[in-house]
């Protein structure tokens, strides 16, 4: 399974463990590692850059050949930590970093002067072609598949169009749940997957027994997207939690969202709201079930060591 991806990274097969917003952890990276692909972490799981530091060190020692990690970086003013972020993992070093809602221009520069890949989320070809003039190694396109916040183009559309216009890789992501999908989008014209959902049902996920067996019990049908969380429309399990409050903004959002001045704190409020619920379900046990996940848990049939699941994606 050569493909560009795996000569960038020097992995044995074209596959990306996706950061996941508190399920990626360490323990489920050095397993991808170990079964010959990379995993990717979003520094935003840890609360101090010491903590950001001892996981890079972490992974950096438990490296294998044929495996990669790397971290997951919001790049826009809404990280307040981004810039120190960026700073330690350049400091540390690490294989590569993905780069989400912003502009990856500072990261690309620093990154690639520590030696360090970056791949960049992009949803159109708009910012395909922004991220690829700044010099990006890869463009991760995300699709109306993929898990928490997707896109508008199906995985055939998306990398058919990019692929025709780039001429850096393309890393498709989301709607991967077994090898006909990974072959499916290999034959499409991607370099690889990113791979999120099915990893959040693994024995080495940090989140709850209960989070992990809705990605057992629940299937592609009942993923519904939410404006709850965010206030971008993000995909969820369809629990009866989130049928109780619905998916649409309230009256008062609304109206709120619509007026200049406010719309900006209402959304921060909004999204501060939405990731303590999150963190809760993900956490603990609670009647508040706001599990973010995609529609490739359809393949999730038990709780798996992520070594099984990679199998799943290979053979």
């Amino acid at each position: 399974m050569e493909t560009a991806l795996t000569r960038l990274l020097n992995i044995k097969y074209p596959i990306i463990q996706a950061p996941m917003f508190l399920v990626s952890n360490t323990a489920m990276v050095i397993e991808a590692m170990k079964s010959g692909i990379a995993g990717c972490i979003p520094a935003l799981n840890y609360r101090t850059l010491e903590e950001l530091r001892a996981s890079i060190r972490e992974l950096k020692a438990a490296k294998v050949e044929g495996g990669a990690y790397g971290y997951n970086l919001i790049v826009n003013k809404s990280n307040l930590k981004y810039k120190d972020q960026l700073q330690v993992l350049c400091e540390e070093g690490c294989d590569f970093i993905i780069t989400s809602l912003g502009s990856p221009q500072e990261t690309i520069k620093k990154a690639h002067k520590a030696g360090i890949k970056v791949f960049c989320d992009v949803t159109d070809l708009h910012f395909a072609q922004k991220v690829e003039g700044l010099g990006a190694d890869a463009a991760i396109a995300v699709n109306n598949k993929a898990g928490g916040h997707r896109g508008e183009y199906s995985p055939e559309e998306l990398i058919t169009l990019l692929k025709n216009n780039l001429s850096i890789p393309i890393i498709s992501a989301g709607g991967v749940g077994c090898k006909a999908d990974v072959d499916e989008m290999l034959r499409y014209g991607a370099a690889g997957v990113s791979v999120g959902s099915p990893f959040i049902a693994s024995v080495e996920a940090a989140v709850t027994d209960e989070y992990k067996q809705a990605c057992v019990d629940y299937g592609a049908d009942d993923i519904v997207m939410t404006e709850r969380i965010s206030g971008t429309p993000c995909t969820v399990i369809n629990t009866p939690y989130v049928q109780k409050v619905g998916t649409k903004q309230t009256w008062l959002e609304s109206i709120l969202n619509k007026n200049r001045k406010l719309k900006k704190w209402v959304k921060m409020i909004r999204f501060a709201i939405g990731m303590n619920a999150t963190k809760q379900a993900a956490t603990k046990v609670t009647y508040k079930t706001v599990w973010v996940a995609g529609p490739s848990i359809e393949y999730t049939k038990s709780i798996l060591p992520v070594k099984d699941i990679v199998r799943r994606l290979i053979s």
